[in-house]
């Protein structure tokens, strides 16, 4: 192999001339751009299989032995994305919690890995890392949670549920659970408390941090799908008459399946009777609290500024490309005791007169890549008048969606909270209300989300509430329109005719 070092400097291969990078970077510009231009009017999904995508990727193929143009390679790349993905910037992409993403973003993206930050101490980052601190404080302003918090943007929901989840454990724990673990030395247990509508990241959570699942209290809903907080009073205190450390209720602020808000102000009460900390997942919901109630936030949402700690999502209604999570905990001195250490190979100088943040002691990373500046810039171009109506559109869509349900025989309508509403087909000739029927309207549902996601006409998901499978349409999209909304019961209706003959023909 010829070397590459000598007097008049390294030949690194991965290297790219100024002209040669400005000749390639506009050439994907203005093939994105012709992407955004058309992909709104094709299909949500190709609809194809795993076989199918690895056999375009040539997914058997060994790492190749000698480099290639990057020009060829970005081409390559950008025709098998744009080929074989699902859409979630499309304006009839209504599945998961996942946004429209807004175009400064991906050019935020751009700018940020080109400069490429450590925002793991300040030396490293000293500009990111106080475009980060200033935009934890614009999210806390918009959800009028107290602005001199301590918090920190991570991948999304479940790293910013970790953090509340162990700022919780720390400041609650009777003991010195740094040293001695999750389990006290005289064997007490630390117990957590929630709904069963709560997004899994709390088994996660329960699961990595030493107190196992056993220690999570699964608390009733009502019929709205909203902790129950008689039960949960009930739950705590028969804890503590066992012996056993209640430290934690986590409230949500907007439940995966259809948007539900527990009663924050009511939860956030009974933790300060009994000592608790109180962490509120409000990685979808969330961001409504910016909203007036005459524009769809829920009365029980405003109870979120009263938390201990709070998870919220950018990259769910911020419209963020991928990943941008935040986590706010109101007491900044209890998160940095959570997480701060100092070897000696973490050498950062201080300034008494304008202490730096160093972030490796506000959260379990080290080394973070500069996920705020595509939050930073949004919020600057939409403001916080933007980000309202946006938000208020999407409830008014999500709104108008059920009403269209509602008016269509062969469909039942049943929640609409937030953005989200849940609803299913049913069949006009079944015998309604007989369990043979259920099994059936369960069977058939299922079958028609998977045929509605392989159609690319629309991608929606599911929810199941009572035992009832449903299908689920999420809008946190500022593509989708009012035309959007009214196509969905015609295709709904169209598909689930066609898995309904589909599957009586098939005798199941």
């Amino acid at each position: 192999m010829e070397g590459t070092l000598n007097e008049t400097g390294r030949r690194a291969p991965i290297e790219m001339a100024p002209d040669e990078f400005r000749a390639l970077g506009h050439r994907l510009v203005d093939t994105i751009a012709d992407f955004m231009g058309t992909m709104p009017s094709g299909k949500v999904a190709t609809g194809e299989s795993p076989a199918q995508v690895r056999a375009a990727l040539d997914s058997s193929k060994g790492l190749p032995q000698q480099g290639s143009e990057p020009g060829g390679l970005l081409d390559e790349a950008s025709r098998f994305l744009f080929d074989h993905s699902l859409f979630i910037g499309h304006p009839r992409f209504m599945g998961f919690i996942t946004s429209s993403p807004a175009p400064i973003g991906a050019l935020a993206d751009l700018l940020a890995s080109s400069v490429n930050p450590n925002l793991g101490g300040w030396p490293l980052s000293p500009a990111a890392t106080e475009i980060e601190a200033q935009t934890v404080r614009w999210i806390a302003e918009l959800l009028g949670y107290p602005t001199d918090c301590g918090g920190l943007l991570v991948s999304g929901g479940n790293m910013a549920n970790f953090v509340g989840f162990l700022a919780a454990r720390r400041a609650k724990a009777p003991w010195d659970v740094r040293s001695a673990g999750a389990i006290s030395p005289e064997g007490k247990r630390l117990c957590v408390y929630t709904s069963a509508e709560t997004h899994t990241w709390v088994q996660k959570a329960a699961d990595l941090f030493g107190l196992g699942t056993d220690a999570i209290r699964w608390i009733a809903t009502d019929s709205r799908q909203r902790m129950e907080v008689g039960a949960l009073r009930k739950a705590i205190e028969t804890d503590r008459a066992k012996g056993e450390v209640p430290f934690l209720v986590v409230g949500t602020a907007g439940s995966v399946s259809t948007g539900a808000v527990d009663p924050l102000p009511a939860l956030s009460a009974v933790c300060k009777e009994y000592g608790l900390w109180f962490h509120v997942d409000g990685a979808y919901g969330g961001f409504a609290a910016a909203l007036p109630e005459e524009l769809g936030c829920p009365p029980d949402l405003k109870g979120l500024s009263l938390a201990d700690s709070v998870a919220i999502d950018p990259h769910k209604w911020l419209y963020a490309p991928l990943e941008a999570g935040c986590a706010l905990v109101r007491d900044r001195e209890v998160l940095r005791d959570t997480f701060s250490f100092h070897p000696p190979y973490y050498y950062m100088q201080e300034h008494a007169e304008e202490p730096e943040i160093n972030y490796h002691e506000y959260g379990p990373q080290n080394s973070r890549g500069f996920r705020a500046l595509k939050v930073w810039l949004a919020l600057q171009q939409v403001g916080r008048e933007g980000y309202v109506r946006m938000m208020a559109d999407d409830i008014a869509l999500a709104q108008r969606m059920s009403e269209f349900v509602r008016e269509e025989a062969d469909l039942e309508a049943f929640t609409s909270d937030l953005s989200i509403a849940t609803f299913r087909y049913v069949p006009p000739d079944l015998d309604h209300g007989t369990d043979e029927t259920e099994a059936y309207l369960n069977k058939l549902n299922a079958a028609l989300v998977e045929r509605i996601g392989t159609s690319g006409e629309l991608f929606i998901s599911n929810a199941v509430i009572d035992g009832k499978f449903l299908l689920r349409a999420c809008i946190v999209n500022f593509r989708t329109s009012l035309a959007d909304v009214r196509a969905l019961p015609e295709i709904v209706l169209r598909l689930g005719r066609e898995t309904d003959r589909d599957l009586r023909g098939a005798g199941l």
